[in-house]
């Protein structure tokens, strides 16, 4: 049970919210319209990251059940496995992005130790951050940093408030 109650939110933030969900509050935007500000500034940066940006989705979704688990965030997994399948991402991917250490190769594993140095140790070594440069251009990396730390974000605030199912 989430930490605070429901709220269904009112006016045209909650309209907006609802919009760019298909027409329903998740779990997470009735705790986020408790402050219609916050509700409205996080909804038009998570519009910007899920349905604007040119990182593509198999790496978005990688990253963001990465963090989730590493935050142990299980909302957020329960949200966006099926965008994570949908983007391509199998069995395979899904128990291997659970692991302590998981094992990728190449740009996807890159990305995936990208997720786990800004969620672990904030700090990214500048040697695997240079070996990013040879798989993103300038807007990529940023893409890919916004998503982990907008993720990251997303993560925490579900756990202190412990929202807990994504139905």
């Amino acid at each position: 049970m989430a930490r605070l109650p429901d709220t269904e939110g009112s006016g045209e933030i909650a309209d907006r919210v609802r919009a760019r969900r298909g027409g329903n509050l998740h779990p997470l935007d009735r705790m986020l319209l408790h402050s219609p500000p916050v509700a409205d500034g996080w909804n038009s940066l998570l519009g910007a990251v899920r349905e604007r940006m040119s990182l593509p989705a198999d790496l978005r979704e990688l990253v963001i059940l990465r963090i989730a688990v590493l935050n142990r965030a299980p909302y957020e997994w329960q949200a966006h496995e099926p965008d994570a399948r949908r983007a391509g991402l199998g069995d395979r991917e899904l128990a291997e992005v659970r692991k302590e250490k998981p094992e990728f190769e190449g740009r996807t594993g890159r990305v995936v130790a990208y997720a786990d140095a800004m969620t672990r140790e904030v700090r990214v070594p500048d040697a695997l951050f240079d070996a990013l440069r040879a798989d993103f251009d300038e807007t990529g990396l940023v893409e890919l940093t916004a998503t982990v730390a907008v993720y990251n974000m997303v993560s925490r605030f579900l756990v202190a408030l412990e929202v807990n199912s994504a139905s």
